[in-house]
């Protein structure tokens, strides 16, 4: 219990770190069941549409900061992308306050990416990671799609501008939306690790990261905890 209630305390702590007043961040709604979903680029959302609050992408761990990518210029691809190259002074406090020390900048479209559809179709595999997973979008726009506590799927919408990031042991994936381009730049504490840990394939159930998530966003104890944080951290 002891354990828990330092996780909880040290995730309001990181959700104290200047974030976005409701307003700016991006739409997100309840998508369709998955075996109702024709085309993964498409909006699939309910008719009439169930949208999401800002209260509630909090409470599944979402942290949000809205950035200005129109005033500075970034690469098609830069792996690592130097961070003595962010001339941004807010996304260098950000990486600075957040422990960013490894960025690196791709594009997600036909003629940058080889193998484009293969690859956005494992982007669409149901995983989590073991850290959290960091996104700002330079151009472009894409749904990520992540788990409510009930195993629903939140489809949120992220365009230029948007700097998200998804909590580790999260249940998520992302696609393109029907423009198939978006240029993001990626973040990470440390070296970097990718792999995803795909859900129905491995048992993410028992993984630590799972765990930790479930504790910090899913028990009763922390819904109720999450709930309080609102009123403390919004703006």
């Amino acid at each position: 219990m002891a354990e828990s209630l330092d996780l909880r305390k040290g995730m309001r702590l990181m959700n104290n770190s200047c974030q976005e007043v409701d307003e700016a961040w991006p739409e997100a709604w309840y998508m369709v069941e998955d075996g109702k979903v024709a085309n993964q680029k498409c909006e699939n959302r309910h008719t009439p549409n169930r949208p999401v609050d800002v209260k509630a992408m909090r409470k599944l761990g979402l942290l949000y900061w809205k950035m200005d990518a129109d005033k500075w210029k970034y690469p098609v691809k830069a792996m690592p992308w130097d961070p003595q190259e962010a001339t941004d002074p807010r996304l260098k406090a950000l990486r600075d306050d957040r422990g960013y020390s490894y960025a690196d900048v791709l594009t997600i479209h036909p003629d940058y990416l080889p193998g484009f559809d293969q690859h956005v179709k494992n982007f669409f595999t149901e995983h989590i990671h073991a850290d959290e997973e960091i996104r700002y979008i330079l151009g472009g726009s894409g749904f990520f799609d992540v788990r409510d506590p009930d195993n629903n799927w939140v489809r949120v919408h992220v365009k230029k501008g948007d700097l998200m990031t998804l909590p580790e042991g999260i249940y998520h994936r992302f696609t393109c939306d029907e423009t198939d381009y978006i240029h993001a730049m990626r973040m990470f504490i440390g070296v970097p690790v990718w792999t995803p840990i795909n859900r129905f394939t491995t048992d993410t159930e028992s993984h630590t990261s799972r765990k930790k998530y479930i504790c910090l966003h899913c028990t009763p104890q922390a819904l109720q905890d999450n709930g309080g944080e609102e009123k403390e951290t919004g703006e």
